[in-house]
């Protein structure tokens, strides 16, 4: 296996390690707002895995030495190890580190510089670092070498008490690189210029100085010169701001949940003018723009307040008409006034039946479906402060009557008799048989009989004698109805048809087509009977 896979795989393994550290402990480090250390100092053990083959020569006594031989250095257990950082914060550092280790087939030491990054929990720290520096290589009966050399690694600290801690451990990747080639032969380049790729672990303790104290978080206190005050009243607010760096200027910024509020450096005034009653909170907010950490603090303050009393708004309503028939509408009219002489509005229209729809101070109560009785409408009036007050009015919902009785034709007689077109004949006797029942189941109504002739027809008075005719035989005729002939009129219309029409007439109608008939003079037109009294005989003269 070459040089450069040994490197390689030495430096992926050390690389691994601290990986798994890195991954795996931070979550028991919890965040300290502690100062770190202005200094640390670390002494201690180290164990180093050299890492690499280097000639070795032997100085047997009184004899020339042998030409040196390739050997790989054994792990050397004889060590110290020391290490300082200068830290500029909690997270980074500077180091320079001191080690050295020693077997009895060489030795080996460095000296390092370079930064250190740390992570610093409650009560446990870790770091990784990576430095460059001189790493020098004593091999036995060899001349040394001096050759640049860098580390790479971390570790775990376990704090004792504030000044000590214990170094759990250090695992460092240490590279060098080496010139032998005034000893080395020339047909082995890998002697001539080897490569350390080492391993060290160390412990020890760590001694830590200055610092160490808790950092006082940045602070602000506020106050407020009236906890409560009536609306329009000011309100003034100061802060005092606590563990800022004094030799920076601060900025304040200030804020309130109501009115206007104006600020200027550690004082703000609040103007509640138009404020609503209720409790408020000015917040102050402290900055140090030069600084990069604790450089932030804020605080609030709370005032309340107070509105003088309120009235609440009078309403009073009116119904016009009061009272209506089913169906019909009514408006109502609603006034509205504030005692304290602020804005007010008519809204919230309901009704206990109909339907009521409304427009500021007025609104129209519909009827259509409402049952009789009272129907009451309410209003509410509300002021620009949320105030309200309710009115109703009452509205009494009458059925209307019911409709008069109408007349109704009842049926209609067709005359086809040519030799006696006045003539009743059984069809039509059976249609008056069913008028005269109607007449007898309402005692009240009358019957009006329409007798019309065809303009064809020349015989004078048909149409009067056929209305006459069908009276008569209601009245008296063969069926014997006995309907009292004061119950029926007989008319003559227009129709120019061979027809008489009958109507039925209930007390309290009036017969619909007495403009367009006219009454049947009966003391001029008889009824013609179907079969007529042959008339006496006249007796014989008496001869002279």
């Amino acid at each position: 296996m070459s040089l450069c896979s040994q490197t390689r795989r030495r430096s992926v393994s050390v690389a691994l390690i601290l990986a798994l550290v890195m991954v795996l402990l931070p979550s028991l480090l919890s965040a300290q707002d502690e100062k770190p250390p202005k200094a640390d100092l670390f002494v201690g053990y180290q164990w180093l895995n050299p890492g690499g083959t280097v000639p070795v020569g032997s100085n047997p006594p009184f004899q020339p030495p042998p030409p040196p031989v390739a050997t790989k250095l054994p792990s050397m257990s004889i060590g110290y190890g020391s290490t300082v950082t200068y830290n500029f914060d909690k997270w980074w550092g500077l180091s320079l580190d001191v080690g050295g280790n020693f077997q009895d087939k060489a030795s080996e030491s460095t000296i390092s510089v370079g930064p250190r990054l740390m992570w610093r929990g409650e009560n446990m720290n870790m770091f990784v670092h990576t430095m460059l520096g001189l790493n020098r290589l004593s091999p036995k009966a060899v001349s040394s070498s001096n050759g640049i050399g860098a580390i790479l690694g971390g570790g775990m600290d376990m704090k004792i008490w504030k000044p000590l801690s214990l170094r759990l451990f250090e695992v460092d990747y240490v590279l060098g690189r080496h010139n032998f080639s005034d000893v080395a032969p020339v047909t082995e380049p890998d002697l001539r210029h080897p490569v350390l790729n080492g391993v060290r672990l160390r412990t020890g303790l760590v001694f830590n100085f200055g610092g160490g104290e808790k950092e006082v978080p940045a602070a602000a206190s506020c106050s407020i010169d009236h906890s409560e005050v009536m609306v329009g009243e000011p309100v003034h607010v100061t802060v005092a701001p606590s563990n800022f760096n004094p030799k920076h200027a601060l900025t304040y910024a200030w804020s309130s949940t109501g009115g206007k509020i104006e600020g200027k450096d550690t004082g703000a005034s609040i103007d509640t003018n138009g404020l609503a009653g209720g409790s408020y909170t000015a917040t102050a907010r402290v900055n140090d723009p030069k600084a990069k950490k604790n450089n932030e603090a804020s605080c609030t303050s709370n005032f309340t307040v107070k509105e003088p009393p309120k009235n609440p708004p009078q309403i009073s309503c009116s119904a016009n008409p009061t009272s209506v028939l089913t169906g019909s509408p009514s408006t109502i009219t609603c006034t509205c006034t504030s005692p304290d002489s602020v804005p007010v509005t008519v809204g919230g229209w309901t009704s206990s039946g109909g339907s009521i729809s409304g427009s500021g101070n007025s609104a129209t109560l519909n009827t259509t479906g409402a049952p009789a009785g009272t129907v009451t409408v309410n209003a509410t009036c509300t002021d620009s402060r949320g105030l309200t007050a309710s009115a109703s009015s009452s509205v009494t919902v009458e059925n209307p009557p019911p409709p008069p009785p109408q007349a109704s034709k009842l049926n209609e007689c067709e005359y086809p008799n040519k030799m006696k077109p006045w003539r009743v004949d059984n069809t039509c006797k059976a249609m008056l048989d069913d008028a005269a029942l109607k007449l007898q189941q309402d005692p009240e109504a009358k019957l009006v009989v329409v007798g019309n002739a065809d303009p064809k027809e020349k015989r004078k008075n048909l149409a009067a004698e056929r209305a006459v005719d069908v009276k008569a035989y209601i009245s008296g005729g063969e069926a014997k109805q006995n309907i009292d002939p004061s119950r029926i009129e007989t008319r003559t219309g227009t129709e120019g048809t061979m027809t008489s029409e009958q109507w039925i007439v209930p007390a309290g109608a009036t017969f619909p087509e007495a403009s367009t008939t006219a009454p049947v003079d009966e003391t001029k037109v008889k009824a013609i009977p179907d079969h007529p009294k042959p008339a006496a005989k006249k007796p014989a003269k008496k001869a002279p």
